[in-house]
This record gives C-alpha cells, structure tokens and sequence, in this order.
C-alpha cells in the first residue's frame, strides 16, 4: 500500500503534510502535490495533517485514478521537502468538487 494524493489538493496546495514526511516523498506541481508511491513507506503521517484531507490511501482509490496521476508526476515534479503558504485562493477553493477538470496543471512547481 502508498498514500496518493487527490482531487482536493489541486488548487490549494497546503503542505503540512510535506513537513511531517520522514521519507521526503512529496513532489510538487504548479497547483497540487503528488506522493511518489515508490517511495512512500506507508508511515501514514502525512494523512491527518491534510486540512482537506486530500491524501488517502491507495486502496481507497477505486479505479486507480490517482495512483497513476501521483505516479506519472512524481517522476517530472521537482521534491518538496519543506513546509511553504497554500495557494492564494486555497482557502475559497478548498470545498469544490470536480477540481481535477476545472484547475488541474501538469506543470511543475519550483520544488525546493
């Protein structure tokens, strides 16, 4: 099992999670994060302190979705090791469905 990374984080990128992480697993897009589910020990810490709770683990990802999304961007994003502010509108953002068609980027983020 891996912890991915879903709908909910894109367009906040809150990284409270990043900061607790003991494996440094954690890259970052330009509107969102992904785990690199190679990576990922499945220490579990990472999933409470999501405040949108955008982190879940892989067996609660029906289709796969989102373990090849954190996947496939896990390998061009940059790592994120340390704790940086949320996305400007996170906050206004942070209860919308369907994020993943509205707000999505492939682009990466700076990393550290």
């Amino acid at each position: 099992m891996t912890y991915v990374v879903t709908d909910a984080c894109i367009a906040c990128k809150y990284t409270d999670c990043v900061e607790v992480c003991p494996v440094d697993c954690f890259y970052e897009g330009e509107n969102m994060l992904v785990i690199h589910p190679e990576e990922c020990i499945d220490c579990g810490v990472c999933e409470p302190e999501c405040p949108v709770e955008a982190i879940v683990p892989d067996t609660d990802d029906d289709n796969g979705k989102w373990l090849e999304i954190n996947t496939k961007y896990a390998s061009s994003w940059p790592n994120l090791t340390r704790k940086i502010d949320q996305l400007p509108d996170a906050d206004a953002k942070a209860e919308e469905k369907g994020k993943l068609e509205k707000y999505f980027s492939p682009n990466p983020g700076d990393g550290d």
